[in-house]
């Protein structure tokens, strides 16, 4: 008997559910199998891990083996006998050999950024698709990138196209890359962290499983004059000249939720804020609008503009 039993090689207990061994089973195959994986030691672990599933997954197999494990005397008794066939215990040998493709890597430009999209299929994903049979289809696995966007994009809703080098599987089995142009909708009201789901646009399954899906992870391009906080409150700075800041009155101000008449409290300092309920990203929970004050000095260019600027100095000078 080999030093671990089959329980011990998916990581399960005796007394696992189906269920279980299967999600420890599929969990194991995307970590050793060759094609993606890294380990020096991946066709011996993938045939192993193999071996113990298609053992523990039959119920009369598990029935048997457990009996095994129970009496190990006996089972060497039964395999003196000419009719004991190893194939019963799931013991049958796998090709793990497969061709290689050429160095085509994905890649990521402007504001979308590749966070572990593809990662597997580094040199270790150049090894080519092997030709293992396992016992049912694998879904490929789920990848995740991130999408920087302008913030208008989450008032209004907007369309973005990404062309890139895909990793998918040829008609013979063996991997390869694809340029795809993806269409991604940005719905009205998304927030930074949100994520959107292409469906199947994830690597690609094994022995006909389904694609994974690709997760882009909402980020907001921001400024000093204009960011979110609290996901849902935006903050935009807004100009303001010193003697409407000093003497108070209504301006019209194009604020990324619209145009609004504002009215500015008489003597408003620098940085102070206003507030304007329910005009944040327009979430199902909407948050808040925050005009952020920046008070102008125009320029003194000419000989009238200095006199005015000394007769507003000497006013002060004589308080």
């Amino acid at each position: 008997m080999a030093s671990k039993n089959y329980y011990e090689v998916l990581g399960v207990s005796k007394d696992a559910s189906l269920n279980e061994i299967k999600k420890a089973y599929r969990k194991l195959v995307r970590k050793y199998h060759p094609d993606i994986s890294t380990e020096a030691n991946a066709d011996e672990k993938t045939s192993e891990i193999n071996v113990a599933y298609e053992t523990l997954k039959d119920t009369e197999k598990r029935a048997e083996y457990d009996a095994m494990l129970e009496n190990p005397f006996a089972a060497e008794q039964q395999n003196q006998h000419a009719d004991f066939d190893p194939r019963r215990y799931g013991y049958e040998s796998h090709d793990f050999s497969g061709s290689h493709f050429g160095d085509g890597q994905p890649f990521g430009s402007g504001d979308f950024r590749f966070d572990d999209i593809f990662s597997a299929f580094g040199s270790a994903g150049r090894r080519g698709h092997s030709t293992s049979r396992f016992s049912e289809p694998i879904k490929g696995e789920d990848q995740h990138a991130e999408l920087s966007i302008d913030i208008r994009a989450a008032y209004h809703g907007s369309e973005r196209s990404l062309t890139l080098d895909m990793p998918t599987l040829t008609a013979d089995g063996q991997m390869s890359y694809v340029r795809k142009t993806l269409h991604v909708k940005i719905p009205q009201g998304i927030i930074e962290g949100q994520q959107i789901r292409l469906r199947a646009q994830g690597l690609p399954g094994f022995n006909g499983g389904d694609n994974g899906d690709l997760y882009l992870n909402i980020r907001f391009h921001q400024s000093e004059r204009l960011y979110v906080d609290q996901r849902k409150d935006v903050y935009q700075r807004i100009d303001v000249m010193a003697w409407t800041a000093v003497l108070g009155g209504k301006i019209e101000v194009d604020t990324i939720a619209g145009k609004f008449s504002i009215n500015i409290p008489a003597n408003s300092r620098n940085g102070q804020s206003l507030r304007l309920k329910g005009k944040g990203i327009p979430h199902k929970d909407s948050g808040d609008l925050y005009l952020l004050l920046n008070i102008v000095l125009p320029n003194a260019d000419s000989e009238a503009d200095k006199a005015a600027w000394q007769q507003l100095a000497d006013h002060y000078a004589q308080r």
